[in-house]
């Protein structure tokens, strides 16, 4: 494998002296809130009556972030904060309340659809990593590990969970948040005397969101990159110890009727998961035996193309400070992707014996990951043993140099660690981010080891520019066909050869480039944004052949009352390499084809009580035709239910002799918060590709901090006979609890 020096030229023309400044911009470094000592007990109680508040410091004057960013906001919020010796604490009133919007009463959901209040904290002042947390009206707490790219909105997951206090107090117009976050809770440096501070505000009834700092537009609320600075009246001392340990239970009873002869089993699980601050910015989380059986079930996709799916890990464990591990390559092309410890190629659970997982930082600029587990080798059944080894080192302010070794090696009971069964990676990646965050650059280099296959390379160079009005992305990688990824999701790389049922690992190349620019209204209009997109991906195999093509143009409009509609042509070439089948009909044979689709989106206000997405696909599918069908309808009943149920239907037809499928896939999901510690969640899944009706219901009772109560029910069908053999069913009951030491 190689890459061309001339890919390397773009990345050098775009680094301004941008580079080597570390330091915010003056407009930022004007930012600033004094902390002072408490001078007496704070209680948590959304009544800011303590003295100590009246003599604290003020963060006032809120600007506007969106819909537009050059004006103050309307709408007034003031911030004060003051510490004792364990926690900080954050004193908040959200003046001019026009209605209250809350979408659930649920923890980490839906966090940016409804109304509320959050501080970004950045305590070792690297513009890289950092916290966020965020409280609703209701006092739904939401909090996150911060990453050194802002991740979207959407593709937040809210997965960093850890102890800390508020409550909320609620009038007509205002309310008031008061919150307590233990220093035990953060990593920090015990001599920095100013962090890194932003608090913003979700406005939804208006639909805006406000920002102490000027933040751009083309930002997102909590980009590290945009703080203020939090100057301390004495520097943080260090944390004591500060070590948790949360042992579970679990009792489950199933029945498994898709075996030769039906089986019916009772267990009993014990396990425990434990977190030890190392040093007040490195954490070390063990686990043994661990559990995720409470963890909600995947929504089933349907899946026409010639490739895997992906769905997103979801388990606790895994996800704190995942940025360490799932930010390299580029997505969807990871060569850490986490979901593949502990789950078959089913996506079934496979017995995990212990894992470990370390990560934090060393340094200000300096952080680490290390990630070890082993699965269970259960009679002459295959167990795995992962290690993951990770750095990344913050250069010239916001740049980055990343790298990991990973290593999955089997073993079994009988005869031990099998040599010839494992799979090495490494790479390293240079990731080039300007002071403003509107230029990236990466470039990238990942090689593979297996045995009888030797060597194996990925390269990656990117280009990026997120400006307000424009944007411009230009990608290359290059996969050879030595390539293997064991703990990784790398798509493509795997096509299906049906004349021979056979999978064919091949390389793989592409060259994506888009443009984009988005045009703003201001006054009075309706019309938020216009965005126009045109991007072009082409993908090769077997080193230079072309194998797919798509040109697509992107035009998504965003309202002031929050709906958006997108419209998207599309042509495609594709080039099948191998005999590919989509229905029962005999497979498409070896060629190139040509078609053109046109995609168009709708959603509607969901501030409303009654909502709904639509999506229409039309056109051409290779040879012959593809048109999708998609309605959901959502009730939100503020605040403590929703309901909503999707039918997408997908119909395929290809001339004869290669067939005609219908695909039927619907999604009934009720989501109900009987308080702000109770909860329960049930989807119903209905698709007609596989042949399978699920149900899955969940009941949570977070009785006390970081202490839950889970009893969770499944239940799966064929769906021919309608509903009438069931596959397989079980029940679950599992309590856990929070030691602190």
């Amino acid at each position: 494998m190689y890459i061309k020096n001339n890919y390397l030229h773009p990345l050098l023309l775009f680094m301004d002296t941008g580079l080597y400044s570390q330091n915010k911009s003056m407009e930022l470094c004007n930012y600033q809130l004094n902390i002072t000592r408490a001078t007496g007990t704070i209680k948590v109680d959304g009544i800011l009556d303590e003295e100590s508040w009246e003599s604290a410091g003020k963060a006032t004057d809120f600007w506007m972030q969106f819909p537009n960013d050059n004006v103050k906001a309307q709408a007034r919020t003031e911030i004060r904060m003051t510490y004792d010796e364990k926690n900080i604490y954050i004193g908040a009133i959200c003046y001019d309340v026009e209605k209250y919007v809350v979408q659930t009463l649920r923890r980490d959901t839906d966090f940016f659809k409804g109304d509320a209040i959050a501080v970004v904290m950045d305590p070792v002042n690297s513009q890289s990593s950092g916290f966020l947390f965020g409280v609703s009206p209701y006092n739904v707490q939401a909090e996150e590990f911060l990453g050194p790219e802002a991740k979207r909105r959407d593709d937040m997951n809210f997965s960093w969970d850890n102890r800390w206090f508020s409550e909320v107090t609620r009038y007509e117009d205002h309310y008031v948040v008061e919150m307590a976050i233990p220093f035990k809770t953060l990593r920090f440096e015990s001599d920095v005397e100013q962090w890194g501070i932003n608090f913003f505000r979700n406005d939804i009834a208006r639909n805006q969101y406000h920002s102490w700092t000027p933040l751009p537009v083309n930002f997102e609320l909590y980009d590290l990159g945009y703080t203020g600075n939090l100057v301390w009246d004495q520097s943080p001392a260090k944390t004591g110890t500060n070590v948790s340990v949360t042992p579970y239970t679990a009792v489950s009873a199933s029945t498994d009727k898709e075996q030769p002869e039906e089986v019916h089993e009772t267990n009993f699980e014990v396990g425990a998961d434990a977190k030890i601050a190392v040093t007040s910015s490195l954490n070390l989380d063990l686990t043994v035996n661990p559990d995720f059986s409470q963890v909600g079930v995947d929504e089933q996709q349907t899946n026409l193309t010639r490739f895997d799916l992906n769905f997103p890990e979801r388990r606790a464990f895994f996800l704190e400070n995942n940025d360490l591990f799932s930010d390299f390559g580029y997505n969807p092309t990871r060569p850490i992707f986490t979901r593949r410890i502990g789950l078959d190629d089913d996506n079934m659970p496979v017995p995990i014996n212990y894992g470990a997982r370390l990560g934090g930082n060393l340094t200000s600029n300096f952080r680490i990951g290390l990630l070890h587990m082993q699965t269970k080798a259960v009679g002459e059944g295959i167990g795995q043993n992962y290690t993951i080894a990770v750095f990344n080192q913050s250069l010239f302010g916001r740049s980055s140099l990343s790298g990991y070794a990973s290593n999955r090696q089997a073993h079994t009971k009988s005869d031990g660690w099998l040599k010839n069964d494992y799979g090495r990676n490494a790479g390293m990646e240079f990731n080039y981010l300007n002071s403003s965050g509107t230029w990236r650059s990466r470039a990238a280099l990942h090689i593979s080891d297996k045995p009888e296959i030797g060597l194996g390379g990925f390269g990656n160079l990117d280009l990026e520019h997120a400006g307000r009005n424009w944007e411009v992305r230009v990608n290359y990688w290059k996969i050879s066909k030595d390539y293997y990824a064991d703990i990784g999701f790398i798509p493509n790389l795997e096509q299906y050869d049906a004349e021979n049922d056979r999978d064919v690992h091949l390389g793989w190349e592409r060259l994506h480039t888009r443009i984009g620019h988005i045009i703003r209204p201001e006054g009075d209009s309706p019309i938020v944004s216009h965005r126009i997109n045109l991007r072009n991906d082409l993908d090769y195999y077997n080193y230079g052949e072309l194998g797919d093509r798509e040109t697509r143009m992107e035009y998504e409009v965003r309202f002031q009352n929050t709906s958006r509609l997108e419209f998207q042509p599309k042509n495609q070439q594709t080039h099948l390499s191998f005999a590919t089948e989509f229905t029962e009909g005999e497979p498409l044979p070896v060629g190139t084809y040509n078609y053109s689709r046109v995609d168009l989106n709708y959603e509607s206000d969901n501030r409303k009580s009654f909502s709904l997405r639509a999506e229409t696909g039309l056109g051409g599918y290779f040879n012959g035709s593809l048109n999708k069908f998609l309605m959901e309808l959502r009730y939100r009943r503020q605040p403590w239910g929703q309901f909503s149920v999707a039918w997408e239907q997908n119909y395929l037809k290809l001339p004869e002799p290669y067939g005609e499928t219908d695909v039927t896939l619907i999604t009934a999901k009720s989501d109900v918060s009987f308080s702000a510690k109770i909860f329960w969640t049930t989807i119903l899944q209905y698709n007609t590709q596989e042949d399978n009706f699920n149900v899955n219901s969940r009941l949570q009772w977070r009785y006390r901090p970081m202490s839950d109560i889970f009893l969770v029910y499944t239940d799966n069908y064929f769906i021919t006979p309608f509903l009438q053999t069931n596959k397989n069913r079980a029940i679950l009951f599992k309590i856990n609890y929070m030691f602190n030491l």
